[in-house]
């Protein structure tokens, strides 16, 4: 069908100025706002001002001049509906054919710490949402366009055809509706954050994520659909703010395991190595020389970290570069990479380079919200954030822990915390000893973690353990003791603690309730 009118109403200039010149040149004729006609103006383009059509000025600051009849009776009525046609030509409505219209910038002006409440509500578009979504739902009539990158296409299309395909038009209302949507949820939220500060759990919980890459496929390779979304307010450092500097493209299962492994390098302040496998640590070490430290951290299980990450709490530098490429992974993160350290990984094209920033450890993140699916559902909690609170840790057996076990007992703690549950792990001196993830039973984590150290000829005995939760039972603890362990670090909290305390003293360990449980499923 021939395109008669456009209506350009765009707060983004970006383009505007050449795609209002080729539907000029096409003998289109161009309806404007605002800024818009000014620029088209000065760009001696001709435009209509809206006011021309309905016979009305811009109100209110221009809070209202679109919101008319003239305007919306345009964009909405049927062309193949003769009964629309007579009631637009009676009331001297002309047909507008084709809408381009992006909104207020309202989420750029709240993400400045010194907006206030009326700059943020001056900032919500309403002219702009209700022209789109008109346009959007008679897509068949109306070309709709909330997006300045469609311009080129929608160029070419009439510039090879005379018009825009259907094909086109469907697709362009969608992604119309996905931006109108996303802007009211960034409205929603914000206003919600600021009147309901202590409502976490709304009634309806709407999500706005903008998507970062296509994934090849998800944990497994017939999982087809798979993406890498980012929630735009996310702090550094996290892997949706990293950069890759080089490899092959990050795959569902990297992801998650740079996620694990920033979650447990960022509790550390001190030089640090954090080796992750399959979403579980497998080996940790903390050393004022990083090269020493990640030797440490590799002896935990070196058959485990094969095909592993690598993550570290400081620049990458050239000599543990060198160390790196002598084994097989699948990523190394780092805060930063000196150019030494890059040429050394150059030799490896894919392995890959993420960095994460350089920013103060420990790092510790401001709250945020946790989305896991579940049956049909959604499940949302405050993310575990907190390693331990010191009011709450207290020793509970006749033994009091040394100071240097009391290091040991918060070290392992601070492992164990990022351990799948049931977990167990057994810590001395600055590293990880022995890590037990994923058992059913908590003994068999404490027996897993302890074989895995002696595998490779070290001993627990003088050792930290650590539990995520409360022992049920005495014998995680006669295990530990059986292996020459001397401290514990748990939860507590069962029934039956004054059974693991008295197995305890009868050990001789020293044992250290957190008051704090580090379920991970």
């Amino acid at each position: 069908m021939p395109m008669n009118r456009a209506l350009l109403s765009v707060y983004d200039k970006e383009g505007i100025v050449e795609f209002a010149k080729f539907l000029s040149q096409k003998e289109v004729g161009i309806v404007s706002s605002g800024g818009t006609s000014r620029a088209l103006r000065e760009a001696d383009i001709q435009t209509f001002d809206v006011s021309d059509l309905t016979g009305f000025p811009e109100m209110m600051g221009g809070r209202v001049k679109t919101l008319h009849p003239k305007i919306h009776g345009g964009i909405l009525a049927k062309r193949q509906e003769r009964e629309h046609i007579e009631q637009a030509q009676n009331l001297g409505i002309g047909m507008i054919d084709l809408v381009a219209v992006n909104l207020y910038p309202f989420e750029q002006a709240t993400s400045k710490e010194d907006c206030t409440i009326d700059e943020a509500l001056e900032n919500i578009d309403i002219g702009g949402p209700t022209l789109l979504r008109a346009a959007a739902k008679n897509y068949a009539n109306v070309v709709v366009i909330s997006n300045p990158a469609r311009y080129a296409e929608v160029m070419n299309e009439i510039e090879m055809s005379g018009d825009v395909s259907i094909e086109t038009r469907e697709k362009l209302a969608v992604e119309t509706f996905m931006n109108v949507s996303r802007y009211d949820i960034i409205i929603e939220k914000y206003l919600r954050e600021k009147f309901f500060p202590a409502e976490k759990t709304p009634e309806f919980l709407n999500l706005s994520f903008a998507k970062l890459q296509d994934l090849r496929y998800g944990e497994n390779p017939f999982q087809k659909n798979a993406a890498f979304y980012m929630d735009p307010q996310a702090k550094p450092p996290a892997v949706s703010k990293s950069r890759q500097l080089q490899g092959k493209q990050l795959s569902y299962n990297n992801i998650l395991d740079i996620d694990s492994a920033l979650s447990l390098t960022r509790e550390f302040g001190d030089p640090t190595v954090v080796i992750v496998k399959h979403n579980n640590p497998c080996g940790v070490a903390t050393n004022p020389d990083l090269l020493e430290a990640y030797k440490r951290a590799l002896s935990v299980d070196s058959n485990a970290a094969f095909g592993g990450i690598v993550c570290i709490n400081r620049r990458m530098e050239e000599d543990l570069a060198e160390q790196i490429v002598s084994r097989f992974y699948e990523v190394v993160a780092a805060p930063s990479f000196s150019k030494g350290a890059l040429e050394v990984f150059s030799t490896k094209k894919n392995l890959r380079a993420i960095e994460f920033g350089e920013c103060p450890f420990p790092a510790k993140p401001t709250p945020y919200i946790t989305y896991r699916t579940s049956g049909g559902g959604l499940l949302t909690q405050d993310a575990d954030i907190v390693l331990y609170e010191k009011d709450s840790l207290r020793s509970v057996t006749k033994r009091a822990p040394t100071d240097g076990e009391m290091r040991d007992l918060l070290y392992a703690w601070t492992v164990c915390k990022h351990v799948k549950s049931n977990s167990i792990v057994y810590a001395r001196g600055n590293q990880a000893v022995g890590i037990g993830a994923g058992q059913m039973k908590r003994v068999d984590a404490a027996n897993l973690a302890a074989d895995i150290a002696e595998s490779y000829g070290e001993s627990v005995a003088g050792c930290a353990m650590a539990s995520d939760a409360f022992f049920p039972f005495r014998d995680g603890v006669d295990a530990a003791a059986s292996r020459g362990v001397t401290s514990i670090i748990q939860p507590g909290g069962s029934i039956r603690d004054q059974e693991v305390i008295d197995a305890a003293d009868e050990h001789g360990m020293a044992m250290v309730f957190s008051g704090m449980r580090h379920f991970r499923h």
